[in-house]
């Protein structure tokens, strides 16, 4: 038995997976090499947070990211995909924690800082190794080698020069400003990192009496009746004639005693809105405090950090904020300051992290500053957004550019400290005011040392950042004594916006950094452009001076069949191990590339099924479709190697000279199919180059060629033999390489089995016989002859492909059984029945008929099935293939059938009411319907009046 014999004849995604995934890593294909002569092609992954599994949208992002990067190693680049995981400080932390209170009924403050980071390592440690693993299974060619994560030492020491240089340049500062505030987590977070939901609540309007009149008084709405207890003004718009004489004045601040300005603000108050009063509450809401800003106002913080009420609420002090809106309703009700209270459906922000509701809280933060300098010179923010103005960064599809643009042109500061434990601790230490310490003091301690910079803090005291640690002991004198570092972490989204040059061994001046800084391409989704996209662009300038890519991709974002986001939570999501398990790694490689189109989201319908273990996981039929099509090519290559013993390498008609119009149809398909997939991958159309290679491999390979080539493949003629085996041999060995990126196990499948029986192939080009390489991983991309192939030849077999087409669907039209032998007629002429002609053989064995005739003219027997077509007419004589009585029985079964699913269809149409109320995808699913059964209908009615029925 033959190599190509012992193929299995089903293709095992398993064995393939577990077989040439290990071959890769130890032949150190997937390693960069920066003393390569080779030109670098980079892309930095977006580090996954170390807190759980990936998720279908990690299994696009990185299988977008591999064909990249496994079409650039083939084209000759030294290809560079960096690996690691990113400490997601609130994410770790909060998932550590709630298992800790979980499993032991304790919180942070029991077990202790040093305590708590030591149960997250070891929660990075179990995790990062299972994400790792995950992306090893889907065949994700990293170079696991310089595997990074986002606290290791490398990545640690970027951090803090990065933070100290800031900080030296004046682009660091701490001040009390207002931030989102995470009650339960007791930690500020970013706007971008809140959820917003439709609230169901009420609207307390309530009565603030003017001072020193029985009469008068203002009337102000809130959807948050307890945070009046940290009001400082009540506004009005100045255009407001119903309150203009009393701009100026106050109002008695209800259950305090207190008395707040009444003060005029046209940005605030919407006169036409509500009473036309805004109570204003510059502590606790975003709007309030620019207005505080704009007015001098106090800010009078009411929360401690764990959402209880603090020392200013008075009366109210201790309570949680639910329990104080309680109280303060009722004592509003008392009295009698509560006008009314009304139903009210409210947009209240969640913490992405906690799920809890976001409370706008007053206090001290690390920003870095986004605006322009006092001098007009562009500052992170300009900058940032020159890059993608002046197109040295690109943003594809172009709309997202939009969103970039629009967030940074507001050039809000960063706020980038975190009341968390997980995480790069701020290198900043704190010591006392000027009294116990001066510049003096400072100047005598860090003399000649260029590792420590210096600031007066806004709050008193001095501000010490330092590249190392700082240990009071060790400095002169009693000033240092109360030296302490801030509690404070940084952003998450501080050190991965350092991912792309940190990585590489910044600030130390590595090969790496000089040969793949900047990267090429970024790959990620839209919710964190602004997170991170536009935050690696301020840091890569900053540091490097330069973009840290050059083409940023926005991919979709998965949804399930309704649209709604996936999540293990909702019972939607689809665990991207699960289908690699049921389906192979190609089957949702190709179905993710397949989807990835320009739309902003793509829908993919979620059903339960059971694995071979028994459990019961989500999958998506699209997942079934995207496994025929691996084991599709399997089955073909298997056949075309089982055909190629006595396989010569050295033979070629001369530059295809004497090569028939099959065979140069086929060779003239694979090079415009790598000239359109290369096309397609360059402008990041990955649903598009999925398509092309589909439709070639699937129709024009697999379903024609391969049938055509059975019976030269069968000829005792050798030059009629070897043609069609180099062709076979040549078109495999193509189709390898450009499906490689996508389905890359079934093609290394295919790639060795083809190198045991053809270890020499001919290159297109050359025309000269050369060892394969010995993985497809590392095969060049094929290029072709700009004069490959025969121009005629498409026309040929499209002329074959059509009377083929025509005449299996008369035989499938009239029921014919296969095993039924044929005597149908082409009637044509000129040039359709010249090229016709001499694929004659193959029509027969195409189509199951024992002749053919071509004919110019040619009269009809009476009982004949007939398809017309633009250029010829084709006749199949129907005596004797099939039954009259059984087909009109058979065919009066189908009518009566189609009739009753039609007035369903039509039932439903009419009823205004459906029409109405449906959705119009819904409706519009229906009518198609409609239209399919019709003319379905209209069919079987003229085949039965053919056979009188």
């Amino acid at each position: 038995m033959s190599i190509a014999e012992q193929l299995p004849k089903q293709y095992d995604p398993q064995d393939a997976q577990a077989r040439w995934y290990p071959f890769w890593v130890d032949r150190g294909y997937f390693h960069a090499d920066p003393g390569r002569s080779a030109k670098p092609y980079a892309i930095v992954i977006p580090p996954p947070n170390v807190t759980g599994a990936l998720h279908l949208g990690h299994a696009l992002n990185n299988t977008l990211q591999d064909v990249l990067i496994r079409w650039r190693r083939m084209q000759g680049y030294d290809a560079l995909w960096m690996p690691g995981t990113d400490h997601a400080g609130i994410a770790t932390q909060a998932v550590v924690e709630k298992r800790l209170f979980t499993e032991e009924k304790k919180t942070r403050h029991d077990i202790g800082r040093e305590a708590l980071v030591n149960r997250i390592w070891a929660w990075k440690h179990e995790y990062e190794a299972r994400i790792l693993g995950q992306l090893r299974l889907m065949g994700c060619s990293c170079d696991w080698d310089r595997t990074r994560f986002t606290l290791d030492d490398m990545c640690a020491r970027a951090v803090r020069v990065t933070f100290f240089n800031l900080f030296k340049a004046g682009k660091i500062f701490r001040g009390k400003r207002l931030v989102n505030w995470d009650t339960q987590l007791r930690t500020a977070v970013a706007d971008d990192e809140i959820e917003y939901k439709d609230t169901e609540g009420h609207l307390w309007t309530i009565r603030y009496p003017v001072t020193g009149s029985d009469s008068e008084s203002l009337q102000v709405s809130t959807t948050r009746p307890e945070t009046m207890l940290g009001d400082t003004a009540v506004a009005v718009h100045p255009g407001d004639d119903r309150y203009k004489h009393l701009i100026g004045r106050t109002v008695d601040l209800p259950l305090t005693g207190m008395q707040i300005p009444i003060i005029a603000d046209p940005i605030l108050v919407d006169p036409k809105f509500g009473t036309g009063c805004v109570k204003v509450t510059p502590a606790h809401d975003p709007n309030d405090y620019q207005t505080g800003l704009r007015h001098g106002l106090p800010m009078v913080n009411l929360l401690n950090p764990d959402g209880t009420y603090n020392e200013n609420a008075n009366a109210y002090a201790g309570l949680d904020r639910r329990e104080v809106r309680k109280r303060v309703v009722a004592d509003l009700e008392a009295q009698g300051l509560l006008v009314k209270v009304e139903p009210y459906t409210n947009r209240v922000g969640y913490s992405d992290r906690s799920k809890t509701p976001i409370e706008p809280y007053l206090s001290d933060q690390w920003f870095v500053r986004m605006g322009d300098g006092e001098d007009g010179s562009p500052g992170f923010a300009q900058q940032a957004m020159d890059a993608v103005t002046s197109g040295r960064l690109k943003i594809h599809p172009e709309r997202y550019a939009k969103s970039y643009l629009d967030w940074l042109g507001e050039k809000r500061d960063w706020c980038i400290s975190r009341q968390l434990w997980w995480g790069h601790r701020i290198p900043i230490w704190h010591v006392g005011g000027t009294a116990t310490c001066s510049e003096v003091d400072l100047k005598r301690a860090f003399a000649g040392r260029d590792d420590v910079t210096w600031r007066e803090s806004e709050s008193g005291g001095w501000l010490i950042c330092a590249l190392n640690d700082l240990d009071p002991k060790q400095l002169p004198g009693f000033a240092f004594q109360d030296l302490e570092q801030d509690p404070d972490v940084l952003d998450t989204w501080f050190s991965s916006a350092l991912w792309p040059h940190s990585t590489l061994g910044w600030p130390e001046q590595t090969p790496e950094l000089a040969k793949y800084y900047p990267t090429n391409v970024l790959s990620t989704a839209r919710d964190i452009i602004t997170l991170w996209v536009a935050r690696m662009v301020i840091f890569g300038q900053f540091n490097m001076g330069d973009v840290p890519f050059k083409d940023v991709y926005i991919h979709p974002v998965i949804q399930d069949g309704d649209g709604k986001r996936m999540s293990k939570s909702a019972g939607n999501g689809v665990d991207p191990v699960d289908i690699i398990e049921l389906y192979g790694a190609d089957a949702l490689r190709f179905t993710l590339a397949s989807s990835a189109t320009e739309t902003q989201d793509l829908r993919m319908p979620v059903e339960p099924t059971m694995l071979p273990d028994g459990r019961t996981v989500n999958t998506s039929k699209k997942f079934e479709e995207g496994r025929t099509f691996p084991n599709k090519f399997w089955n073909a290559s298997r056949f075309a190697m089982i055909n190629l013993e006595g396989y010569d390498p050295e033979f070629l008609p001369g530059e295809l000279q004497g090569t028939g119009p099959v065979d140069l149809w086929i060779l003239g398909g694979l090079a415009r199919t790598t000239r359109e997939v290369t096309r397609a991958f360059e402008s990041f159309q990955f649903a598009e180059a999925s398509r092309i290679l589909r439709d070639f491999t699937w129709n024009d390979f697999c379903d024609w060629y391969v049938e055509l080539a059975k019976r030269p493949l069968r000829s005792e003629d050798a030059v009629t033999r070897q043609t069609t085996q180099h062709v076979l041999v040549t078109a495999l060995d193509t189709l390898c390489r450009l499906l490689h990126p996508i389905i890359p196990f079934v093609t290394e499948q295919v790639w060795q089995a083809l190198n045991q029986v053809a270890p020499r192939r001919k290159d297109p080009v050359a025309l000269a016989a050369e060892p394969a390489a010995e993985s497809v991983c590392v095969a060049p991309w094929p290029t072709f002859p700009d004069s490959w192939g025969w121009p005629q030849s498409d026309e040929w077999v499209a002329q074959l492909r059509e009377k083929v087409t025509a005449l299996r669907n008369l035989r499938a039209d009239r029921n014919v059984p296969a095993s039924a032998k044929i005597a149908p007629t082409i009637v044509a002429s000129g040039r359709t029945a010249m090229i016709l002609g001499p694929f004659t053989t193959d029509i027969m064995a195409l189509t199951g008929a024992e002749s053919l005739r071509i004919v110019e003219a040619f009269e009809k027997p009476g009982n004949a099935a007939v398809a017309v077509l633009p250029d010829a007419e084709i006749v199949l004589p129907m005596e004797g293939l099939i039954d009259p009585k059984v087909e009109v029985e058979k065919l009066a079964k189908s009518k009566l059938d189609l009739e009753k699913q039609l007035g369903g269809v039509r039932a439903k149409l009419g009823n205004a009411s459906f029409v109405e109320r449906a959705p119009a995808e819904v409706v519009r699913q229906q009518r198609d319907r409609l239209a399919e059964l019709e003319a379905q209908h209209a069919a079987v009615a003229s085949r039965l009046a053919e056979l009188g029925g």
